[in-house]
């Protein structure tokens, strides 16, 4: 149904979201706040309104999941989030001011905090990643790994190649993949119950070079399978 749709590799997915920002007048405040909605509401789509731990990295997949836990707060989802590497940068400590205005604890035992949790997302590492993941975020996607809690990835599972997905099979294995703007090439390799593109930004000439579905109704979010 949605074969048409290109999968975009890690440069293509970069050259997009300067396009957006150059041509078309995104700001990535924008950009970000539009993705993280996304995500919440594919979330909501599929899953009761229950617990949900944010797990958050230091990039722009970190600041989509900070979106997207706000969000999930406006929906009845009771949320934290673990952000152990907390950047500096305005943008991102701006995020995690408005989780603090609505009152979304950042938790410091991860164990206890998986325990507690009904739902995981992965905002750990988005497109830009490559390489083998380093401290602490090594020891987080160990313990996603061995949680029995379904788990959401944004954009690209952690620990998987934007590109070559997880041929070694050590990243995680999401129940649900949230792609933003198109797929990734790795998206071919991932086997979950719910595959979601988040993208109705895209303007209609972008959309149309990328194969992008129409969103149906006011719908942010469609399911690709």
């Amino acid at each position: 149904m949605f074969s048409a749709i290109k999968h975009l590799g890690q440069k293509a997915a970069q050259a997009i979201d300067v396009e957006l920002m150059t041509t078309h007048g995104f700001t990535i405040e924008q950009l970000m706040e539009l993705a993280g909605l996304s995500v919440a509401d594919s979330i909501a789509a599929e899953y009761a309104r229950g617990r949900v731990l944010l797990c958050i990295g230091p990039g722009n997949n970190g600041g989509d999941g900070l979106v997207a836990a706000r969000h999930l707060t406006h929906y009845g989802y009771r949320v934290s989030l673990f952000y152990p590497k907390q950047p500096q940068k305005d943008l991102y400590k701006s995020l995690l001011r408005q989780c603090g205005a609505f009152q979304i604890p950042v938790v410091h035992d991860l164990a206890a905090a998986i325990s507690d949790s009904d739902l995981i997302v992965d905002a750990i590492f988005g497109f830009s990643f490559s390489g083998t993941p380093r401290a602490p975020f090594d020891g987080v996607l160990d313990a996603l790994r061995a949680s029995d809690k379904p788990v959401v990835s944004v954009d690209v599972p952690s620990g998987w190649d934007v590109e070559e997905g997880d041929p070694a099979g050590t990243g995680l294995r999401p129940d649900m993949l949230v792609s933003l703007t198109a797929p990734k090439l790795c998206a071919a390799g991932f086997h979950g119950r719910f595959h979601y593109l988040g993208g109705r930004f895209v303007p209609p000439s972008m959309a149309q070079s990328l194969g992008l579905p129409s969103y149906p109704g006011t719908s942010n979010c469609i399911r690709l399978r």
